[in-house]
């Protein structure tokens, strides 16, 4: 490589790296946009974001298509399929039921779960929550791609994993369980009475004003609803057609940037439940996963969040409680990194370093 070649390189990298203190809403609104324009220039994103800070929306925007064939654009107001951002209403569906002594967490779940296997008899809720069941999930297993389409009940879903051996002891190790949370689903509607459905909508959508947050079924009629592809080559597809029933308490939710963001501050203004079970929700146990969330330090701040990933679509909510600092990002051509984009618009807010994306061409060799 000549030296001038080298010289281009380290310029490229410079440039792109940057740390910003973000003066003012103006000052912030500018560069979050300057990113996210380079985001979908470089990484075509498409989707729909929103950035938080101190109860005030900093930035929102969507970009890219809703749906191609119509030529509908995202919007804040988009409908996404949010896959397992799911798990942290499932398992604030679990805190609420505890508050109502309906439940605790300690509990067997064989005392909600009828035939269950002898290997299940000291499983907890806890562990459920945690991912420390040892349940193998069952978005791993060989049939599951094969399957996916197909409507399934609640009691075929679990035979599909009930009878395979647990993955190690419980409470001993992490293993992610798609599994787990779907038995929480269960768990839910035999100590509530209502369906899991039913249960997310009344008891925490409809209180907190999350009018567009739900169960996404394929019959439903849903406006504003996006449709999930999948980048191949240089061409947009739809991506596989999955079945809703699957997902269920693991990842069968939509929402939209807007709803998540009022979801953020309805927990940290300590809502629906008392302070002593969010402190319960959010204390990390293996790996810093809490109960549906990773609770983790980054630059020495606290960060809670979870990501989402499920046919045709990607997810990730990113918050700083101390700071107040709430950035949601939702989308619907993988494989954008939803994750990396979160953190990045974070860094803007909060001064941090930061890789403006940039496309990088290979050094010529002389």
């Amino acid at each position: 490589m000549s030296i001038k070649a080298n010289v281009s390189v380290l310029l490229l990298l410079f440039i792109s790296v940057l740390a910003i203190p973000a003066a003012d809403a103006n000052e912030a609104d500018a560069d979050l946009a300057r990113y996210m324009d380079a985001c979908v220039r470089v990484e075509k994103f498409n989707g729909s974001v929103l950035v938080c800070k101190d109860n005030e929306t900093v930035f929102k925007s969507g970009y890219g298509m809703a749906n191609f064939e119509h030529d509908i654009p995202n919007t804040p107001n988009t409908k996404f399929r949010i896959g397992s951002i799911t798990k942290q209403f499932t398992a604030m569906a679990v805190m609420l039921l505890e508050e109502r002594g309906k439940l605790k967490v300690e509990d067997c779940i064989t005392k909600y779960i009828t035939d269950a296997p002898e290997a299940w008899g000291d499983l907890t809720i806890h562990h459920l929550l945690t991912h420390t069941s040892g349940v193998p999930s069952f978005t791993s297993m060989p049939e599951y791609r094969r399957d996916m389409m197909l409507a399934q009940s609640i009691d075929q879903m679990v035979a599909r994993f009930k009878e395979k051996p647990l993955s190690f002891v419980p409470g001993e190790e992490y293993e992610y369980s798609n599994s787990g949370y779907f038995l929480l689903g269960t768990i839910v509607e035999k100590a509530s009475g209502v369906s899991y459905d039913e249960f997310i909508r009344k008891e925490i959508c409809e209180p907190l004003k999350l009018h567009d947050t739900g169960y996404d079924r394929f019959r439903t009629v849903l406006k504003h609803r996006a449709s999930g592809y999948l980048r191949r080559s240089h061409s947009i597809v739809h991506d596989a057609y999955l079945d809703m029933s699957q997902p269920y308490a693991a990842g069968a939710l939509y929402s939209t940037v807007e709803d998540l963001n009022r979801w953020d501050q309805a927990l940290r203004r300590r809502e629906l439940i008392s302070e002593d079970r969010y402190e319960k929700m959010f204390t990390p146990e293996k790996n810093g996963y809490a109960y549906g969330w990773g609770v983790r330090t980054k630059s020495g701040r606290k960060t809670i969040s979870h990501g989402g990933g499920i046919n045709g679509f990607r997810s990730h909510i990113l918050r700083y409680p101390d700071e107040k600092l709430c950035v949601v990002v939702l989308c619907n051509v993988p494989p954008v990194n939803p994750g990396k984009v979160a953190q990045d618009l974070a860094a803007i807010m909060l001064g941090e370093e930061y890789e403006l994306p940039i496309i990088r061409q290979p050094a010529k060799q002389e």
